[in-house]
């Protein structure tokens, strides 16, 4: 058996230690508790019992441990671990190999070679064989094993390698999230990403022939060049389209011809069917294979050729002549924008500036300030959705939603302020709340840039060297948002990094709902992509190899295929988040109605309550009954931990893998 690198601790004669430890196990937590004196009259008392000593000794006389091996592993250096067992710390022993030829490290490296050279020198099964070249051939054949080992190894760490940078880039972005980023910032960002990556595509000077080669090609059948069209009006376009598809078709009915109609073979193996076949896809021709047998191979050309001119120049290509208009990338620009972000643009206002970059600059603005008003919104509509009462006229609860609305905006409403209004009229007068929070809190993210601002002048920024200054913090946001800060999750953090998160803080103060549903809509599309972009790399794995019959290095095409598949990867993110954003009235109410409130459940041991008690209990829910009861707000009242702060059951592991694991189980 291979016992190699086990642990296996042979001594000759016996082991007392090993038999005292486990008399005293369960008498200790740990060997290293056992007190000295105690220990060393208990390994004496079990070597004097079992005679260990003495039959050490006469093993060591009769030549020690033997080691037998059945067959050379793979690897040599497992072989010499195997035979140092016997010489453990300088005792006495031997060891012996046996191994076969038709073992699988003989049979693959070295099998055919010695094989013919016994074969040669007469020996049999019943002879031993020990010869120094033997020796050798299989060190040589361990030495191929452990290279081709060592080469699989090297191929998969350099195929690891590329899912590795990945998988950090995702689990970052992804930890940044859970570790309370701004998600306001990160949606912000992707939004800028979005209007300058295809802004810069559509405002490309480029991009009105490239659009008209790519439409005049599709209804055309052809191939087309851009550069064709540059500097030249519709009509004149239009002219080239036709001329170059005429002349490609050319080419093309020629190449059928020839390959399906070959003059070097017998006129009866002729795919004259596949010619017909070809003109009709190609052209809508109507052609029949007996029609062209009469027609001929010589003049065949030139009736198909003839067809397909009168078919190209039938093609109506006006439409495309819109394409080339000086104004068609910014007329598409605008529509775009209209399109994904329901921003409507004037175009003069758009021509009055004189770089694409200032037109980006100006959609970006428009697109943050459509966010705002969403952001103003979505708690409207989610406290709308909560306060509903489904069923016949869908009435709303205007008690509980004064009630809601008064906490969550931080302002005194009545019944008297929703009555005898519609409900698109509660509605603004709602999203006019909002709004006006929405102006507290940039005033509260002012005053807090200010105040880190003051404690990084003080150099209390990081603020572990604040030396009491911190405190300062800590009150102002107890004064401000009642909120107690948890100065160890940001106490490590730099000022850039400090300000992001005390702002998160802010934002999650005043808009919570849209927080929880950009954390909730970015988690959900991450981990989605995340997903599909494994499988993807794994079927790209496994089709890479192809690409060495191109004379191409298979590892270098994966990493280059694996990084496109990535940047696609993340703008696939930002264009889903974009949209979602964008199109929050098509969520469903159940998905934005949960964003509202954020409660975990709790599953706490009931009581046991005694007879009288449970009179008592019986009689005081008589007597409220009686009367009003006011419904109590469900807060989570339990004191935060952090999630790598020590458990407070006081077990020393940190609270996520102790009783935070527990509590989501």
């Amino acid at each position: 058996t291979n016992m190699a690198g086990r642990g296996t601790d042979i001594v000759l004669g016996g082991n007392p230690e090993t038999m005292a430890w486990a008399r005293l196990q369960d008498k200790y937590p740990t060997r290293l508790d056992v007190p000295p004196e105690e220990w060393e009259l208990l390994v004496k008392e079990i070597d004097k019992e079992h005679n260990m000593s003495a039959e050490g000794k006469r093993v060591k006389e009769l030549g020690g441990l033997h080691v037998i091996g059945s067959e050379r592993h793979d690897a040599r250096r497992i072989d010499l671990q195997l035979r140092g067992r016997c010489g453990r710390q300088g005792d006495p022993g031997s060891s012996r190999f046996y191994l076969s030829l038709d073992d699988d490290l003989m049979r693959i490296f070295a099998g055919p070679y010695v094989r013919r050279v016994l074969e040669f020198g007469g020996f049999t099964d019943d002879i031993p064989i020990e010869n120094r070249m033997v020796s050798r051939r299989l060190d040589g054949a361990q030495k191929k094993r452990e290279e081709y080992n060592f080469e699989i190894r090297k191929s998969l760490l350099e195929y690891d390698e590329v899912m590795d940078e990945q998988r950090k880039r995702v689990y970052k972005f992804r930890q940044n999230i859970l570790d309370g980023a701004s998600c306001r910032e990160l949606v912000l960002d992707m939004i800028g990403e979005q209007v300058e990556s295809n802004l810069t595509t559509i405002l490309a000077p480029e991009f009105g022939i490239e659009s008209f080669a790519s439409f005049a090609g599709s209804r055309l059948s052809a191939v087309l060049e851009p550069r064709m069209f540059k500097n030249v009006s519709a009509d004149e376009a239009i002219r080239i389209a036709k001329d170059e598809a005429e002349r490609l078709s050319e080419t093309e009915v020629l190449g059928t011809i020839e390959e399906n109609l070959p003059l070097s073979e017998d006129e009866s193996e002729w795919n004259w069917e596949a010619v017909a076949k070809f003109g009709n896809i190609r052209w809508d021709l109507n052609l029949r294979d007996r029609d062209l047998k009469k027609i001929g191979r010589d003049r065949v050309d030139e009736f198909i050729i003839e067809k397909a001119r009168a078919a190209i120049q039938q093609i109506e290509l006006d439409d495309g002549a819109q394409i080339l208009d000086i104004d068609y990338s910014l007329t598409t620009a605008l529509k775009w924008v209209k399109a994904k972000f329901g921003i409507d643009v004037d175009l003069p206002e758009v021509k009055a500036f004189h770089t694409n970059k200032e037109i980006v600059q100006l959609i970006i603005n428009r697109a943050t300030e459509k966010y705002d008003e969403k952001e103003a919104e979505y708690p409207v509509m989610a406290g709308l959705y909560q306060f509903v009462q489904q069923g016949a006229g869908s009435r709303i609860d205007r008690e509980g939603l004064v009630q809601w609305a008064s906490r969550r905006f931080e302002n005194e409403l009545t019944i008297e302020d929703f009555k005898n209004k519609q409900r698109d009229e509660i509605r603004d007068l709602l999203v006019n709340e909002s709004r006006n929070q929405q102006k507290r809190a940039l005033s509260v993210i002012s005053r807090l840039q200010t105040q880190v601002a003051a404690l990084s002048e003080k150099g209390a920024v990081p603020l572990r060297n604040g030396n009491g200054e911190t405190t300062s913090l800590s009150n102002w946001f107890k004064q401000e948002l009642d909120y107690e800060l948890p100065l160890q999750d940001v106490e490590e953090l730099e000022k850039e990094d400090l300000e992001q998160r005390l702002e998160a803080i802010v934002e999650d103060h005043y808009h919570p709902e849209m927080r929880r549903m950009e954390r909730t809509v970015l988690l959900e599309i991450v981990d989605s992509a995340w997903k599909d972009h494994l499988l993807a790399m794994d079927y790209l794995r496994s089709a890479v190899g192809q690409r060495g019959y191109a004379q191409l290095d298979p590892k270098v095409e994966y990493k280059r295929e694996g990084m496109r598949m990535f940047e696609g990867l993340w703008r696939s993110i930002g264009e889903r988040v974009t949209d979602l954003i964008f199109r929050m009235e098509q969520m469903s109410e159940q998905f934005v109605s949960n964003t509202l409130t954020e409660t975990s459940a709790r599953h706490d041991e009931a009581p046991t309550v005694s007879p009288g008690e449970y009179a008592e209990n019986q009689a005081d829910v008589a007597d409220r009954q009686q009367g009003p009861s006011k419904i109590e707000t469900i807060r989570n009242r339990e004191i935060k931990v952090g999630r790598n702060e020590p458990c407070p059951c006081g077990s020393g592991k940190k609270h996520k893998v102790c009783c935070m694991r527990k509590r989501e189980r």
